[in-house]
C-alpha cells in the first residue's frame, strides 16, 4: 500500500514474542487481513493482538509516539461505554524487524464496513451514548496540535484540491469541488472536546447491528467535536444518520463541520487505495457518494 512499507513476516514475530514475552511463546499465531493501513496485525492465541508499523520511521521516535498512543488509549480505556484494547508491551526492534511494536489485549466482535450495519438505529444510538461520553471528558487545559484533521478546515486545502486532481476519473469532482468551497470557510462555534479522531468502520466492532467494541483509540485528543461525527456518513444511511444528528443533540454549524471532515477524510481513500487496498477504497467512495446525496 505504502512505498515505504515494512514486511514482517510470522517467523520474526515468533523470535520476537520468545525473546520479550516468553510467558506467551508456543501459541497459535494467525496474521489478521483487512483494510488496516498503518499496522500490521497478529492474533496470538485467543487474547492477545499484536500491532507492528507498516511504515519506516526513526525507531525512537517511532516508540514516542507508540507511548503517546498507549496513553492515549488507556485514557479512552477507562471513560469508554464499550470496550477497548488493554496495552499489554511497547516491544522493541529485533530480528531484522526495525521498529517498536504494540502487544494489546484482543477484542471479539466483527470489524464493521460502510454498509454491514448502515440501517441500524440501535447503531446509531450507542454511537450517541460513545460521543457523548467522550465529550464528557476533561481535556485537562489540552487543545488540538498539529495539522492534521481536527483543527482548520481550511488549513486542508492544498490537500483537497490535490485529491480532487487525483480523483477526476474516480469520483463526481465537480459535485464534491462545490462542497468543498461551501465547507472550508465554516466557523467553529464549539470548544474543543475529547475526540476518537477515526471513527471508520474499520476502528468499530459490531454484533447484530449494536457496536460491540472501539479499537485504534490512540488518537484519543482535544479536537473540534464535529471530527468524531464522520462515523455518520462512513458507517449510517441517512435516517440512522438523523438519529444521530438528534440525539447527540448537534447544531447545524457542527454538523456541517462534521461532512466537511467526512469529505476531508474519504478524499483521499479512493484514488490512494484503489489498487492496493479494495476496502478503504470502498469506504471513500461511499461516504463522498453518501455528502453528495445528502448536498
Amino acid at each position: 500500500m505504502h512505498d515505504d512499507q515494512l514486511e514482517i513476516t510470522p517467523g520474526q514475530v515468533a523470535a520476537l514474542i520468545a525473546d520479550q514475552l516468553p510467558q506467551l511463546r508456543g501459541l497459535p499465531m494467525r496474521t489478521i487481513g483487512g483494510g488496516g493501513t498503518v499496522n500490521a496485525i497478529f492474533r496470538l492465541g485467543e487474547a492477545v493482538a499484536l500491532r507492528f508499523p507498516l511504515r519506516r520511521q526513526d525507531p525512537p521516535t517511532a516508540r514516542a509516539w507508540l507511548e503517546r498512543e498507549a496513553a492515549a488509549a488507556e485514557e479512552f480505556r477507562r471513560v469508554s461505554p464499550f470496550p477497548a484494547p488493554r496495552l499489554l508491551r511497547v516491544g522493541d526492534p529485533g530480528h531484522g524487524y526495525p521498529m517498536p511494536w504494540l502487544a494489546q489485549t484482543w477484542l471479539e466482535g466483527s470489524v464493521a464496513t460502510p454498509t454491514s450495519d448502515a440501517h441500524s438505529l440501535a447503531l446509531a444510538q450507542d454511537l450517541v451514548l460513545l460521543l457523548h461520553r467522550l465529550r464528557a471528558c476533561d481535556t485537562k487545559g489540552r487543545t488540538f496540535g498539529g495539522q492534521g484533521r481536527g483543527g482548520r478546515l481550511d488549513d486542508h486545502d492544498d490537500w483537497v484540491a490535490d485529491c480532487l486532481r487525483r480523483s477526476e476519473d474516480l469520483v463526481d469532482t465537480d459535485a464534491l469541488r462545490q462542497l468543498w468551497d461551501q465547507f472550508r470557510g465554516l466557523p467553529r462555534e464549539d470548544a474543543d472536546a475529547m475526540c476518537h479522531t477515526d471513527l471508520i468502520p474499520g476502528n468499530l466492532l459490531t454484533r447484530a447491528g449494536r457496536l460491540t467494541g472501539v479499537l485504534d483509540t490512540g488518537g484519543f485528543q482535544p479536537a473540534d467535536p464535529a471530527l468524531d461525527l464522520v462515523c455518520g456518513w462512513h458507517l449510517l444511511s441517512s435516517q440512522a444518520r438523523e438519529v444521530l444528528r438528534r440525539d447527540l443533540g448537534c447544531s447545524d454549524l457542527q454538523w456541517w463541520r462534521g461532512q466537511a471532515w467526512a469529505l476531508e477524510q474519504a478524499i483521499g481513500l479512493v484514488w490512494y487505495y484503489q489498487h492496493t487496498n479494495v476496502g478503504m477504497a470502498s469506504l471513500g467512495r461511499t461516504t463522498l457518494e453518501r455528502l453528495i446525496t445528502e448536498a
